[in-house]
């Protein structure tokens, strides 16, 4: 088995072998993944934070030896905590621009090394992680399928990376997280932090929010916005309408 490692900011993970192929999630920097398949120019990959498989473009990466991979599985990351995290890249006195949730991969101090390359950080690394000043933080930013970033996030990205900063691991896509966590019998019960989950027509779970209490719900829904609640659903003052239909809450604090 080989495995490499993110040394860019942030790169897409594509459902194809294609430029033009949908994003189904990203790889932050100094995120670590098994590589299953090569091309030409591309890599399929299952990353090592949720067991997530796609491509991405085979330069936009290094290569990581079998002991390095196995040290980050079983190390918990420090992560950065602000919306944008500066990286001085010292080999060519460039400047990297780190999104949260970034994975200081290998730090001594405050230089973080990947491979041959030296990323001095800039700036405090850590921050406040309380679950609901991190998720409003994001308030505002565009949906967007597959995203993880304040520059664009879909609802399972959010609730992702909220946990993530919280040291709670959650599967990638909406369906996977609500096999996740303890049943919440009903919204009457529910505390700050709970996930509430949607689905559709047919039944499938295909949306999830952070429960801020009984009345008001956050979640990713054109952007990142927070919504009314109650049995039936998420209710949107905006659009003068129910938009998503509850299906189960879970627990997960």
């Amino acid at each position: 088995m080989e495995y490499g490692i993110c040394n860019l900011a942030v790169i897409p993970l594509r459902a194809e072998p294609n430029e033009r192929s949908e994003q189904v999630s990203q790889v932050l920097f100094g995120e670590a993944f098994e590589i299953i398949e090569w091309k030409e120019t591309w890599v399929q990959i299952i990353t090592s934070i949720d067991n997530y498989t796609g491509w991405i473009g085979r330069l936009q990466f290094v290569m990581l030896g079998h002991m390095d991979f196995l040290r980050l599985k079983q190390t918990p990351p420090r992560l950065t905590h602000g919306a944008v995290t500066q990286a001085w890249k010292i080999i060519d006195n460039s400047m990297v621009y780190l999104p949260v949730g970034s994975s200081l991969s290998f730090i001594k101090g405050t230089t973080c090394h990947i491979d041959k390359e030296k990323f001095e950080i800039i700036g405090e690394i850590g921050g406040d992680n309380k679950l609901d000043t991190v998720a409003k933080s994001f308030l505002n930013t565009p949906y967007l399928w597959g995203g993880r970033t304040h520059f664009g996030i879909d609802c399972s990205g959010l609730t992702q990376t909220v946990f993530r900063l919280r040291g709670i691991n959650l599967k990638r896509d909406a369906s996977l997280q609500a096999e996740q966590g303890v049943l919440v019998p009903s919204l009457a019960e529910v505390k700050l932090g709970d996930l509430a989950f949607f689905n559709n027509a047919e039944g499938k779970i295909t949306h999830v929010g952070i429960i801020l209490n009984e009345e008001y719900i956050i979640h990713a829904s054109g952007k990142v916005k927070i919504d009314m609640i109650d049995e039936k659903g998420i209710y949107s003052e905006q659009l003068e309408r129910y938009t998503h239909t509850l299906k189960t809450i879970k627990r997960f604090l």
